[in-house]
C-alpha cells in the first residue's frame, strides 16, 4: 500500500474517551473508530490486523478438521426459549419484534442454531464426530463496555462445536481443539495461561479459559508458584484454615456500641481476627440466605451460586434484609435467624468464634455450630494471594488477565433441550455430546497491544502486523531516491512480503513517528544514502538497528522472525 493515495491518518492529541492502552492506541492509529458506547467501525489498517489473526485461527481450525460455516445474526426468540436460556442472557440479549409481531434476537451465542444444523447430518452413531465453526459477529447489551476492543457491545468471535456420541470421544475432541488454541495463540505472539472456570450460562461439565496476562485484565488469575496449578480465582479451591478444636464455652451477649466492620470488632474486644465470623446475606433466586465466613476473608458469589445450585446470587438490600431481622447489616449474625444459614469450610473447623448477634450494637462471643442450624457446608470464599495451592501445597499468587478464549465440555444439555438424538449400535437413542471452542478476535487485538508497546506506539509481532514492512521515503520530491524506494516495494510485494510505502509530503520526522505509532514491525529508510547503494533497515522492537546494501534488504528481511 502507498500511503500518497491511501485512506490513511493518525491522531496526535491524546485520546480522552477510551479507558486502556490498548483502546487508545487503536484509535490513534487509525485502526479503529468508536461509534457509541461499546461499538467500533474497523479502519482499513486495523481491519488486516483483524483479518490476519483471522486467518490463524481459520487455518488451525481447518487443520483440525473443523468445518466453516456462516450462521444468521438475526434468530428467532423461540430458540432461546427452547433452550432455557432466554432468561440466564436476561437483558444482555438485543431484542427486537418484525412488523409481523415475532420476536426476534442479535446472537448473543449460536449454540442453539449449530444443532439445528447438526441435526439435517446426526441420525447415527456412524455419523459422529465432526465440527462444525464460523467466525461472526455476536451482540450483548452490556451493561458498562469498557477497556476499547475488550468488552464491546458488538463483537467478532469464532465459535465452534463439536459433536460426539459419548463424554469420552467428546474428551477427544476437546483436546484436540485445546492444542489448536495453543498454537493459534503462540501464533498471535500472545503469553497466555490455561486456567480452570466457570461453566456460567453455557453450561456444561467443564470450561476453560485462555487468558491473556495484562496488568489491565478484567480477571483475576491464580498461579502457584511451585506447580502449573492455574485459575479464574470465581472458582479457585482454597486449602483454608483448619483450627483446633476447642471445649465449647458459654455462648454470651456483650453490647459493642459503634461496631460495625470486623476491624472494630478486633479492637473492641481486644480479639485475633481468627476467632471472628462475618455474617453476609444474600439474595438467592429470591431466597435470603445467611453466608458465615471468616472475618478476614471475602465471599465467593459463583462458588455459593454452585454450592447451591442457584441461578442468581445478589447481596440482599435492606428491604430485603427487614424480611428476617431488625437489626442493621453491622450486627448481623446467625442466631435465632430465620434464614437458612451456609457456612464456609473454615468456619466449620472453628471453636469459640464471634458473630453479630442480629440485635443492633450488640455480638455473641464464645458460639459455636451447635448454636444454630447449618443448612450447608462448603467452600465459598475467594482465594486470597499467599493461600495453599490446591493441587502441590506451594503459595498461590495472582495476576490479571484478559480472557481471549474459552472452551467447554458441554455435555448433553443443548441436545436434550433441542432435541439432537441419534441411534445406537443397539438401535437405542441417545443425546449427542457436544464441545464448544470460542475466541474473540478483538480481544486478541487489544491483548496483544496491551502486551506489546511503548511510549512511541505499538509494537506488532510478525503474523498478526498490517504489514510486515514500511519503506519510509525522506524526499518523495527527489525522483532517484524515489525510484529506489519503488523499487524495493515491488520487490518485497513480488516475494508475497506485506509491505507499506510511505510516500506522503510529509516531513521524516512525521513519518518515523507515524510508522512506530502504527507498529511496523520492519522499517526501512530510503534517504540520501539510497543513491550510494545503502538503506537503513531497523526493527520496532529495537533488535535491529543497522545500514545494509540494497541488494540484501530481501535477504535480511527473510531472517528476521
Amino acid at each position: 500500500m502507498k500511503l500518497s493515495n491511501s485512506f490513511f491518518y493518525t491522531i496526535r492529541e491524546d485520546i480522552k474517551d477510551e479507558d486502556s492502552k490498548s483502546g487508545k492506541l487503536l484509535v490513534k492509529s487509525g485502526m479503529v473508530k468508536k461509534t457509541a458506547s461499546g461499538i467500533y467501525m474497523f479502519m482499513p489498517l486495523g481491519l488486516r490486523v483483524k483479518q490476519k489473526i483471522e486467518n490463524i485461527i481459520r487455518e488451525e481450525m481447518n487443520n483440525a478438521d473443523a468445518n466453516e460455516v456462516i450462521m444468521p445474526q438475526l434468530i428467532a426468540g423461540e430458540i432461546f426459549e427452547q433452550s432455557g436460556r432466554r432468561n440466564a442472557f436476561g437483558d444482555d440479549m438485543f431484542s427486537l419484534k418484525d412488523r409481523y409481531n415475532r420476536d426476534y434476537v442479535l446472537g448473543p451465542t449460536h449454540e442453539e442454531l449449530f444443532v439445528m444444523a447438526a441435526k439435517e447430518k446426526i441420525k447415527s452413531y456412524k455419523d459422529m464426530p465432526f465440527n462444525l465453526y464460523q467466525i461472526g459477529n455476536k451482540y450483548r447489551d452490556e451493561t458498562r463496555p469498557r477497556y476499547g476492543l475488550i468488552r464491546t457491545r458488538e463483537f467478532t468471535m469464532k465459535d465452534a462445536y463439536s459433536f460426539d456420541i459419548d463424554s469420552d470421544h467428546t474428551k477427544i475432541s476437546y483436546d484436540k481443539m485445546a492444542k489448536a488454541y495453543n498454537k493459534i495463540f503462540n501464533r498471535m505472539g500472545i503469553d497466555f495461561r490455561v486456567v480452570k472456570a466457570d461453566t456460567g450460562a453455557m453450561g456444561g461439565r467443564l470450561s476453560e479459559e485462555y487468558q491473556a496476562v495484562t496488568d489491565i485484565g478484567e480477571d483475576v488469575l491464580v498461579l502457584c508458584d511451585k506447580c502449573d496449578f492455574s485459575s479464574n480465582i470465581e472458582i479457585a479451591e482454597v486449602k483454608g484454615k483448619t483450627f483446633k478444636k476447642e471445649d465449647p464455652k458459654q455462648m454470651e451477649l456483650i453490647h459493642t456500641p459503634n461496631v460495625h466492620t470486623i476491624d472494630d470488632l478486633i479492637k473492641f474486644l481486644n480479639i485475633d481476627e481468627d476467632k471472628t465470623v462475618k455474617t453476609l446475606v444474600c439474595n438467592i433466586d429470591g431466597e435470603i440466605i445467611f453466608a458465615l465466613v471468616r472475618g478476614n476473608r471475602e465471599l465467593n458469589d459463583t462458588k455459593l451460586r454452585k454450592l447451591l445450585n442457584a441461578k442468581e446470587v445478589n447481596m440482599a438490600t435492606e428491604e430485603d434484609l427487614k424480611t428476617v431481622t431488625d437489626a442493621s447489616f453491622g450486627s448481623l449474625g446467625p442466631i435465632n435467624v430465620k434464614a437458612k444459614i451456609v457456612v464456609d469450610n473454615e468456619v466449620s473447623t472453628m471453636s469459640n468464634f464471634v458473630v453479630g448477634a442480629n440485635k443492633t450494637d450488640y455480638h455473641y462471643i464464645n458460639v459455636n455450630l451447635t448454636d444454630f442450624e447449618v443448612y450447608q457446608t462448603g467452600d465459598i470464599i475467594n482465594i486470597e494471594e499467599g493461600d495453599i495451592c490446591p493441587k502441590c501445597g506451594g503459595v498461590v499468587y495472582f495476576k490479571k488477565g484478559i480472557e481471549i478464549g474459552n472452551i467447554f465440555d458441554l455435555g448433553t444439555k443443548y441436545s436434550e433441550s433441542l432435541g439432537l438424538y441419534y441411534l445406537d449400535e443397539n438401535n437405542k437413542q441417545k443425546p449427542v455430546d457436544m464441545g464448544c471452542y470460542g475466541i474473540g478476535t478483538a480481544r486478541c487485538m487489544a491483548a496483544i497491544i496491551e502486551q506489546n508497546n511503548d511510549e512511541k506506539g505499538i509494537i506488532w509481532p510478525l503474523e498478526v502486523a498490517p504489514y510486515k514492512v514500511s519503506i519510509v521515503l525522506i524526499n518523495p520530491k527527489d525522483e532517484e531516491t524515489t525510484n529506489i524506494a519503488t523499487n524495493i516495494y515491488n520487490i518485497l510485494l513480488e516475494n508475497n512480503i506485506d509491505t507499506l510505502l510511505d510516500d506522503r509530503n510529509e516531513r521524516p520526522g512525521v513519518k518515523f513517528n507515524d510508522m512506530e505509532l502504527i507498529g511496523i514491525p520492519i522499517r526501512i529508510t530510503v534517504g540520501k544514502k539510497a543513491t550510494e547503494g545503502i538503506v537503513e533497515l531497523k526493527t520496532r522492537d529495537g533488535k535491529i538497528d543497522t545500514e545494509c546494501k540494497i541488494e540484501d534488504v530481501l535477504q535480511l528481511i527473510n531472517k528476521i522472525k
